[in-house]
């Protein structure tokens, strides 16, 4: 997805990262349809047809989109979705589908007979998906969905950061209603592990001077501990009970093993306190 991320990953790379997580204690994978416009799961199917078949233990998610080319986003388009991302994984079921960024459309539309929800729900009854979640970025909008009580997994992404707690809403109407919650992007696309001063950019985009500013203050204050910033952003969302489970970008085999060692790192009390003021309000974003 170099249009998001500003870089590539080659086939090779890929399937050696691949390769690289089945073979590590990692267990979730997580994907989506609109991902490369199917690149990402076509290239997760080679690696499993390869290995036989998902390694046991090992969940594999993906996301039901709206057509990225004519906008479509119905009950239809979710089932020709959720098809696709059968043939391209090379499964003949699904452990978990998000319907993916529901934002784009409104919420009344999403929940109407034939809709997308309604669709999605059809295909769990039929048996080709076990588990259903919803994925997507406006935290009021994400509360709607899972106060309905028809999904089981929540995603939410760029909201739950050492630079912005804007979902804590979404964290806490999650577990309240018996949600899992899993919470993706803690690095913020990248300031967070890469560090400010190499890549100034949150949730793909250029990030706000005051932004960039406070990850400045959150490196120096990691940095006098000896605590590594991409430790600190990984384990700010591990550290959480209601997170489930965190999920994080990984384009090379050897950030599997380095993520791991930042997972364990031993992070003194003392730190979380120092960056706690750094963070975005809850109320500052939608």
């Amino acid at each position: 997805m170099p249009e998001t991320f500003e870089y590539g990953v080659s086939e090779e790379r890929a399937r050696a990262t691949l390769a690289a997580v089945f073979d590590s204690e990692i267990n979730f994978l997580d994907t989506a349809a609109s991902y490369g416009d199917g690149e990402s799961e076509r290239r997760i199917g080679r690696v499993l047809a390869e290995r036989g078949g998902l390694p046991e233990g090992v969940v594999l998610a993906t996301k039901a989109d709206r057509d990225l080319h004519t906008g479509e986003f119905t009950g239809d388009q979710m089932r020709r979705s959720v098809e696709r991302s059968l043939g391209l994984l090379g499964l003949d079921r699904l452990q978990l589908v998000h319907l993916h960024d529901p934002e784009h459309e409104p919420f009344e539309d999403h929940m109407a007979p034939g809709g997308t929800v309604e669709a999605l729900l059809g295909l769990v009854e039929e048996g080709v998906i076990e588990h259903l979640g919803v994925a997507g970025g406006p935290v009021e909008t994400m509360v709607r969905f899972v106060e309905t009580g028809l999904f089981e997994v929540a995603i939410t992404h760029n909201r739950f950061t050492l630079l912005d707690r804007s979902a804590e809403p979404l964290l806490d109407v999650a577990a309240e209603h018996g949600v899992a919650l899993l919470n993706a992007a803690p690095y913020g696309s990248g300031i967070l592990a890469k560090g400010p001063d190499a890549y100034a950019r949150y949730e793909y985009r250029e990030a706000p001077e005051e932004m960039v500013e406070r990850a400045k203050a959150i490196q120096a204050a990691c940095e006098a501990v000896g605590v590594p910033l991409a430790a600190a952003a990984l384990q700010f969302s591990l550290r959480d009970a209601r997170i489930s489970s965190t999920v994080v970008g990984i384009s090379r085999p050897e950030r599997v093993a380095q993520t791991l060692e930042l997972a364990s790192r031993k992070i003194p009390e003392e730190l979380w306190e120092e960056l706690e003021p750094l963070s975005v309000p809850r109320d500052r974003r939608a």
